[in-house]
């Protein structure tokens, strides 16, 4: 036996269906990104849905709709601008009490020439000793790509720091 669907679940379906893709393009323009741009609009249609019985009765429920796409946003980018902040000040700090010596800054100076998603998966993996699954996480990256990420960074640092230790990788692959 279905579940009995009520005239307000039927309604908040069809405004769903109305919405959705409007959020969607609004997320996307707002990112760039269409994968974040449907989490938006996922997360925007949850929340309204939770105050769907009050928010039904508005004249314009996909104002509400959109402004909880907005809002949301803003709280990811400053959240993100808090963490960026952070990051740097422990970096200062970090730089400052640390003596990497010469071999230390030739593995930083390689590090920092490798794409940024590969060089962000090697810093928290390695040098913040993270496991795969919380790099993942903190990226919004599935695993397998933190995976394929780190593989890739190390490969390329491989190739260009060039040790002897590495010599068996390098003929493998030939």
């Amino acid at each position: 036996m279905e579940p009995r669907v009520t005239g307000v679940q039927l309604q908040f379906r069809e405004f769903f269906a109305a919405e959705y893709g409007r959020l969607r393009g609004l997320g996307f323009l707002l990112t760039g990104d269409w994968a974040q741009a449907e989490e938006l609009a996922q997360d925007a249609l949850v929340r309204t849905y939770r105050a769907w019985p009050r928010v039904r009765r508005h004249e314009r429920p996909g104002a509400y709709a959109r402004k909880v796409l907005l809002n949301r946003q803003r709280s990811l980018l400053r959240r993100a601008a808090v963490e960026a902040r952070h990051l740097a000040g422990r970096r200062f700090e970090e730089a400052c009490q640390a003596d990497l010596g010469t071999d230390g800054l030739v593995l930083w100076a390689a590090v920092r020439r490798l794409p940024t998603r590969q060089r962000a998966v090697l810093v928290l993996r390695y040098h913040e000793d993270l496991p795969e699954a919380e790099v993942a996480r903190l990226l919004g990256l599935p695993l397998g790509t933190v995976k394929s990420l780190a593989h890739r960074g190390l490969a390329r640092l491989r190739d260009e720091l060039g040790s002897p230790a590495m010599e068996p990788t390098r003929r493998a692959r030939r």
